[in-house]
């Protein structure tokens, strides 16, 4: 796989739901993603940001997908779905990993953002078609075949201090 150098072209892919529920319930804060995206480009060239977003109609979301924007996130809006027998639903990962594969092409290096077990085959698919893969995620609450399918792994709980508000 590609080594870290600052030419290296990269997209991140946040997993904004993931993201969110770990560092509320091992931090009891939110994650600053001005300061993750930083940490995540590293000083290499950003070709996309993108983060997967919830609308689940709370006062602040709106000024929250405007603040993403702003740090250089293109924010990616799902609303909630709500099943006649009262459950919810809303996830991206299918959007996640569409984005990623049609992203190889692009880049050199895909860090996604998650926690989530279910992105290690697309982890296994990226490297095989040349592209490294590098995932940041609270390790309490980041499956243990995802770390095992990146090239490289980044516990932002060990980085608490620079990447939660």
């Amino acid at each position: 796989m590609a080594e870290i150098h600052p030419a290296q072209r990269v997209a991140v892919l946040a997993d904004a739901q993931n993201l969110y529920h770990s560092s509320h319930s091992l931090h009891s804060q939110n994650v600053d993603y001005a300061e993750l995206l930083d940490a995540t480009v590293d000083g290499r060239e950003l070709v996309r940001a993108i983060a997967y977003v919830i609308r689940a109609d709370s006062p602040q979301e709106e000024s929250f997908f405007e603040a993403l924007r702003d740090i250089g996130f293109e924010a990616k809006i799902k609303d909630i779905k709500t099943f006649g027998d009262g459950s919810k639903k809303a996830d991206w990962d299918v959007g996640i990993s569409l984005d990623a594969v049609t992203l190889a092409e692009k880049v050199d290096t895909v860090v996604l953002c998650t926690g989530d077990g279910d992105f290690s085959r697309l982890c296994h698919h990226l490297r095989h078609e040349g592209v490294r893969v590098e995932v940041f995620g609270f390790r309490a609450s980041t499956a243990d075949e995802l770390i095992a399918a990146a090239d490289d792994f980044t516990d932002m709980g060990e980085r608490a201090e620079s990447v939660l508000l």
